[in-house]
């Protein structure tokens, strides 16, 4: 495993749920016999914090408030369309190779077909393999010319991270070029600024927006899926937050 990969899991582990209240509510017991009052509050409030997370209808609220508005045109002047991997699947028992990309990419790379058939745009794929393994790249490129029948002209598959997604793609890519860059609606902003930072101008093409079902007694209910969307839209909002942090600084 890189480095860079267990620091940066590592401290998002306890600084994101459900981890940030497991740690609070551990605070809160320790404080019990010396100051109940705080003790009780901290596990309660972490408590409430957590359950109101878990429910869809503030997941898919977190989600939406970083989302940006869909595609509607794809710019003249765009030179390559750049897709970035979302994850993978190692326990791929029904692959050949053991592995395969994740839902989140699979919807990237659908989109970036997509794009590609009616642009004609050629597409560079990034993604590394910080777990080790195949890269996200190869695998990526794979589905696009096998199942997608949609060429690739450039794979980066050194990355561990959005930002170096960005700096390694502007190493095979004109420098100052104007692409559009295809990933998670919610991933969009912070993958945009990295991208920018790296020297393009960048077009954003997001795809894969939080699910917006009819409003129902659903909505309210605690799920384990919706506390992962929580917790994603909470990473983005940490990660725009460093990034101002680390460039401004």
């Amino acid at each position: 495993m890189h480095f860079a990969v267990l620091a940066k899991n590592t401290i998002a582990a306890w600084l994101l749920p459900p981890g940030l209240f497991l740690l609070l509510i551990a605070v809160g017991l320790a404080l019990l016999s010396r100051k109940p009052r705080l003790g009780k509050g901290i596990i309660t409030s972490s408590l409430i914090t957590l359950t109101l997370l878990s429910m869809p209808i503030v997941a898919n609220a977190l989600l939406r408030l970083i989302e940006p508005p869909a595609l509607t045109s794809i710019p003249k002047d765009v030179v390559a369309l750049v897709c970035l991997g979302g994850g993978k699947r190692f326990a791929a028992y029904d692959q050949i190779e053991g592995e395969t990309i994740n839902n989140a990419t699979l919807t990237r790379l659908r989109y970036t077909a997509q794009l590609a058939k009616q642009s004609q745009l050629p597409i560079l794929v990034s993604g590394g393999k910080p777990l080790g393994g195949i890269s996200e790249a190869e695998l990526m490129a794979k589905i696009l010319i096998n199942e997608f029948n949609t060429p690739v002209r450039w794979i980066e598959n050194n990355s561990v991270d959005t930002q170096e997604n960005a700096e390694f793609s502007a190493q095979l890519l004109p420098k100052g070029a104007k692409i559009l860059l295809v990933t998670q609606a919610v991933h969009t902003p912070r993958a945009k600024i990295a991208f920018e930072r790296a020297g393009f101008k960048v077009a954003i093409a997001p795809t894969d927006y939080a699910n917006q079902e009819p409003f129902s007694i659903l909505s309210l209910m605690p799920k384990s899926s919706a506390l992962i969307n929580s917790s994603f839209a909470l990473h983005e909002l940490l990660g725009m937050l460093w990034y101002k942090f680390r460039f401004n600084a």
